[in-house]
């Protein structure tokens, strides 16, 4: 059994700079809220724009990530992937996937550096597609405006805009900062960036969005239909710090035992 004291000591050991900065960046909507008069229409395009913020800071790591073989475990990293396969195919894939590594490891740095010219532009494309389809869901749904016009992309830029010059520009920075300080703090110097391949940064964000932007909207909806209570709101945006913090500790524990 794990005394209270150890447990505590284990949260508080968590809550290193990253973290913090995230916490505190996610109550700036509260202060919106009780303070600025925010509506949950507000609370939600802000938390939109955080994925593009996300995003962004994606690319930034595809760029950097360099995997490094004392750090990664390649032949277990593919023998685990092998064994979820169906049992005829494992000796023969097990097999062939060592004697590739064997023959061509000392290239693996070079191919895996060549494949962003691939992964980097597809992924801009495909997650650019998505956010704007999201924003749009979240403008039109909640916010009653019109961003059809123009195509995705005119309204993609259209939304970011009218984000940027909104009296939410500070929890913009907020999050912003947050994002920066978790890329640098932990991809970089913790060494993320050698436990890492661009194939699994190309769909690392969207777990998050869908998780998050699930209970998002649906309290979101839930709250708009029962008039935006103050309450709900404040719930709303508790919630969204306690899964984003779950999330994050997850995805970076993950990442060190790679």
């Amino acid at each position: 059994m794990i005394e209270p004291s150890h447990r505590n000591q284990g949260i508080l050991g968590s809550l290193t700079l990253p973290a913090v900065m995230l916490v505190a960046a996610n109550l700036l909507p509260l202060i919106g809220v009780l303070a600025w008069g925010w509506q949950v229409f507000d609370v939600v395009v802000l938390y939109w724009f955080e994925n593009v913020v996300i995003g962004v800071i994606n690319i930034l790591k595809m760029l950097v990530c360099s995997p490094s073989s004392n750090e990664m475990d390649l032949k277990a990293s593919l023998q685990n992937r092998i064994d979820q396969r169906a049992d005829s195919a494992i000796p023969s894939q097990r097999e062939a996937a060592e004697r590739l590594l064997e023959q061509h490891g000392g290239k693996l740095g070079l191919l895996h550096h060549a494949s962003k010219l691939f992964f980097i532009p597809f992924f801009t494309v495909h997650y650019g597609m998505f956010t704007a389809v999201h924003g749009m869901f979240v403008f039109s749904m909640l916010g009653g405006s019109n961003m059809m016009s123009g195509g995705p992309v005119s309204a993609f830029s259209k939304m970011v805009s009218e984000v940027i010059h909104s009296s939410a520009i500070w929890a913009v920075l907020a999050l912003t900062a947050s994002h920066l300080v978790s890329f640098i703090f932990n991809f970089l110097i913790k060494g993320e960036y050698r436990r890492t391949v661009v194939p699994q940064l190309m769909f690392a964000p969207y777990g998050r969005i869908v998780v998050l932007h699930i209970a998002i909207l649906g309290g979101a909806f839930a709250i708009q239909a029962l008039g935006s209570p103050i309450v709900l709101l404040i719930i709303l945006i508790i919630g969204k710090i306690a899964i984003d913090l779950g999330l994050h500790f997850r995805s970076h524990r993950k990442l060190a035992t790679a």
